[in-house]
């Protein structure tokens, strides 16, 4: 592991910004920034904060995620979300860490699966599978279930089953195992 010093480059925010506001910003040598692979015309990254470490990597395409998963011998799925025939949102979701990869195809934020969250987590995945899915307290669910040939309540399960379909929208949902 190499180590450097560094100092944070302190500014002050301009625009509707609050009085007191700043902006900070670091340096990073060029070899590291080469070795994690950002470049001018791919220079994204995810920045991760634990509560006292900084972590920054090149943001992974969602086939690049999945591949990456799949070498780790992680149980990967690609849920693709469409609005009638268009799709929307892929969803690369790895359910041995639970960690997310989510590529939005269309503009328009109320017909994609997250909407305005562009960094979903684990949470807010499930949720959005519970909401392509009858409720857990509607009345009749088990004989809902085993009319789907299910045994207990899981949104995925019952996802692959009727694709995410409501009654009052056109969105549904399928899910492919990535082996």
């Amino acid at each position: 592991m190499e180590i450097r010093s560094g100092n944070i480059i302190v500014g002050a925010v301009g625009g509707t910004a609050g009085k007191n506001a700043k902006t900070y910003k670091v340096s990073i040598p060029t070899s590291w920034i080469s070795a994690i692979g950002v470049s001018n015309s791919q220079r994204e990254v995810e920045l991760q904060f634990d509560g006292q470490q900084i972590l920054i990597k090149k943001k992974l395409s969602g086939k690049e995620f999945a591949e990456q998963k799949q070498a780790m011998q992680h149980d990967v799925k690609c849920l693709k979300y469409f609005n009638d025939a268009i799709l929307c949102t892929v969803i690369y979701a790895d359910f041995t860490d639970q960690t997310l990869s989510v590529e939005n195809h269309i503009d328009a934020l109320v017909k994609t699966a997250f909407g305005k969250n562009k960094l979903p987590n684990w949470d807010d995945f499930t949720a959005f599978l519970e909401e392509r899915c009858l409720p857990r307290q509607r009345e009749g669910l088990q004989s809902y279930l085993e009319s789907l040939g299910l045994d207990h309540y899981d949104p995925l399960d019952i996802i692959q089953r009727t694709g995410g379909r409501m009654a009052e929208d056109q969105q549904w949902l399928s899910v492919e195992d990535l082996k």
